[in-house]
């Protein structure tokens, strides 16, 4: 047993995860924090010193930090419409097209799933302002559920969402890649997922005759474009520090300022300043105006400011934890005898596993029981690092799709006063089965990721 206390560890963690979670139906950061302490368990008599340490490694990791940024610029940006004009941007620019309102409710969930990271929050936020577009468009009630509930997952694989920060915290992960390495790879995986997204709405709109938007749902382009341009500046500004760390771009800026300079602060302290900053000038007019209602706005947040602390810092912690009992050294061998199971076998394995366990739970609580030990399998063999990291947080985003326990699912069946179990099948067809393929695409490398 002691030869492989880690390899327990991990299984433990994991396995106070779940049970915590899905059993005693516990929030995931009082979940994540329960494993962190069996985890810390298994040091035996040097129990206080593991849990210290590792306490002290999640308190002080900077992706904590930068975690807890996004989820202020977030909500400030969701408080200040900033989607919400882009959506109309969107209805007045595809609204004509035959399916334009299942276009628009694809490409408004991936925007506010980019900013909110939540599928329950994207399904209640886009659904309440498509799916009425979607049932004046020549569609049933369950057409335009199936779509809310099955691009809801989207946010989940964009940068900078829990899910991203708590792959990269996983034991096995940790010392792999840094967060630098996988911003452009969780975005261009985020591009793919939006892709698969847009041809089942290809698909559906022929395949129920969905019609273009009542006309009274649209307004006019010059209108929502002299109202909303100004909100594309945000995702402009997104990009600004991706180009000035990533390739050709981000060498020129290093050879001009040295790489001490370039690597005094990290990207992850960029991004939210680059989001926050055009955010509150083109929302100005919709911000807190007095002290109290900045406390207000404050503490609306806090909730979800102390979850994804406590689950940051204990992901992060029980990381230290479980690689100090030597878990690298433990899994080597392990790892190996996977080398003799064909790639593409594996992969399909893998992602087959995760994708069963995203059925009841969350997409960060899936990530935090099986994300890291997915990654382990896949990298053994042979999966490069970055197509591993996005190939799990792909399959762990199926959460959404995957009946009969993906809440955004539910309440977009509740917006659009249909059935739950009208959509199960459809939304597995149209959205569960492409999103395991692209995962197994992106790990052997047919669906490029940098």
């Amino acid at each position: 047993m002691s030869d492989y206390i880690a390899v327990i560890a991990l299984a433990a963690f994991i396995g106070t995860i779940v049970v915590w979670n899905v059993l005693f139906k516990r929030n995931i950061g009082e979940a994540m924090f329960a494993g962190f302490i069996v985890s810390a368990l298994f040091a035996g008599t040097d129990f206080p010193s593991a849990l210290w340490i590792g306490l002290m490694d999640g308190l002080m990791n900077e992706v904590t930090y930068a975690a807890l940024a996004f989820v202020v610029v977030g909500e400030l940006l969701v408080r200040v419409g900033i989607v919400q004009r882009i959506v109309d941007v969107l209805s007045s620019m595809i609204g004509r097209f035959r399916g334009g309102s299942l276009y628009a409710a694809t490409f408004g969930s991936a925007l506010f799933g980019a900013v909110a990271h939540n599928g329950a929050a994207t399904a209640a936020t886009i659904g309440s302002i498509t799916i009425p577009w979607i049932k004046r468009s020549n569609a049933s009630g369950e057409t335009a559920a199936t779509v809310l509930g099955g691009n809801a997952g989207i946010g989940a694989v964009f940068p900078f969402s829990g899910a991203f920060f708590l792959l990269l915290a996983a034991p096995t992960v940790v010392g792999d890649l840094s967060s630098n390495d996988v911003i452009l790879t969780a975005f261009v995986a985020a591009f793919w997922f939006l892709a698969t997204r847009v041809i089942a709405a290809f698909v559906m709109i022929r395949a129920r005759s969905v019609g273009a938007m009542d006309a009274a749902d649209i307004q006019p382009l010059r209108r929502t474009v002299k109202a909303g341009w100004s909100s594309f500046t945000v995702l402009v500004a997104i990009a600004i520090p991706i180009l000035a760390t990533n390739g050709a771009s981000g060498e020129a800026v290093t050879e001009r300022i040295g790489t001490e300079a370039a690597d005094t602060i990290p990207v992850l302290f960029w991004l939210p300043a680059a989001m926050l900053i055009p955010g509150l000038i083109v929302g100005r007019r919709l911000l807190p105006k007095s002290g109290r209602a900045w406390w207000e706005f404050l503490g609306g947040v806090s909730p979800k400011l102390g979850l994804v602390a406590a689950t940051m810092i204990a992901a992060f912690s029980a990381s230290e934890v479980i690689s100090n009992l030597g878990l690298g050294e433990q899994l080597a061998p392990l790892l190996e005898q996977l080398g003799d199971v064909p790639a593409v076998l594996a992969v399909t394995i893998v992602g087959a596993l995760i994708i069963v366990v995203a059925g009841p739970l969350s997409t960060t609580g899936t990530i935090a029981a099986v994300g890291g030990v997915g990654y382990a399998a896949l990298t053994a063999v042979g999966v490069a690092p970055a197509a591993a990291y996005a190939a799990v947080l792909i399959w762990g985003a199926s959460e959404s799709a995957s009946p009969p326990g993906a809440a955004p699912l539910y309440v977009a069946a509740g917006i659009a006063e249909v059935n739950p179990a009208k959509t199960f099948k459809p939304v597995i067809m149209y959205y569960l089965i492409p999103t395991f393929l692209l995962g197994v695409l992106m790990a052997v490398g047919i669906a490029w990721v940098p």
